[in-house]
């Protein structure tokens, strides 16, 4: 008995978690440097996860900057992240003002969360506190209007009942949350009408057609 879950902790260790904190990002964005790192120098939790979107970044960034719980929520498992009230499937003008020093909430309250450290619309957002928790959220504009979206979370955990609770949230959990709510962003950004320019409307909907539709649902597979 006592091997039998030794082995299943070593697969776990070896196989599945390095696939769970790299999900959807290739092997340069998970090895970059990117915006934030230098707030946490030594991570004992350090996770890059991407996926491709077909619409620029000016059509993905509404959705991203209105999230939070008592906000947007989070694209989730709304019963387990946003109190069970159902994301937003719209764009809300009254959350789009997020700037340094605002909280992005994480209970009922919403008036605990991480702290914004910088905003780049439409190109890059940080929360967090230098030395305990940095999140990044990074979109890179593509070809034919598309956005490839980084996301990297790196903590390190103090010896507090919070830090360590926290930890073990993000152990949990975070691979699953983060897994859905890229999809579901992403699903939202690419049925949301956006102004392109008239070169590359016709690309983008060749990207969209070749991926099995433009509606691009929840659930399918990063790319």
């Amino acid at each position: 008995m006592l091997l039998a879950v030794g082995s299943l902790a070593g697969a776990y260790v070896t196989v599945v978690r390095p696939r769970q904190l790299t999900w959807g990002a290739t092997r340069e964005e998970v090895s970059r440097q990117l915006p934030g790192d230098d707030l946490v120098s030594r991570p004992t939790f350090n996770a890059t996860r991407a996926i491709s979107i077909a619409a620029p970044p000016e059509a993905v960034w509404p959705w991203l900057v209105q999230v939070g719980t008592t906000r947007a929520g989070w694209y989730s498992y709304d019963l387990l992240d946003n109190l069970g009230h159902p994301s937003a499937r719209r764009i809300i003008p009254q959350l789009q003002g997020l700037a340094p020093g605002d909280v992005v909430p994480m209970n009922p309250a919403g008036t605990q969360g991480l702290a914004v450290h910088s905003v780049d619309p439409p190109h890059s957002m940080i929360w967090g506190t230098p030395g305990d928790t940095s999140w990044l959220w990074q979109l890179e504009p593509g070809p034919a209007g598309t956005t490839r979206l980084v996301t990297r979370i790196r903590s390190r955990i103090r010896w507090s009942p919070m830090s360590i609770a926290f930890a073990g949230l993000i152990e949990v959990a975070d691979f699953w949350m983060i897994r859905r709510m890229l999809r579901n962003l992403r699903g939202r950004a690419e049925t949301t009408p956006v102004a392109v320019p008239a070169r590359e409307a016709h690309a983008v909907a060749g990207s969209r057609r070749d991926r099995g539709g433009g509606n691009s649902p929840a659930g399918q597979d990063a790319r």
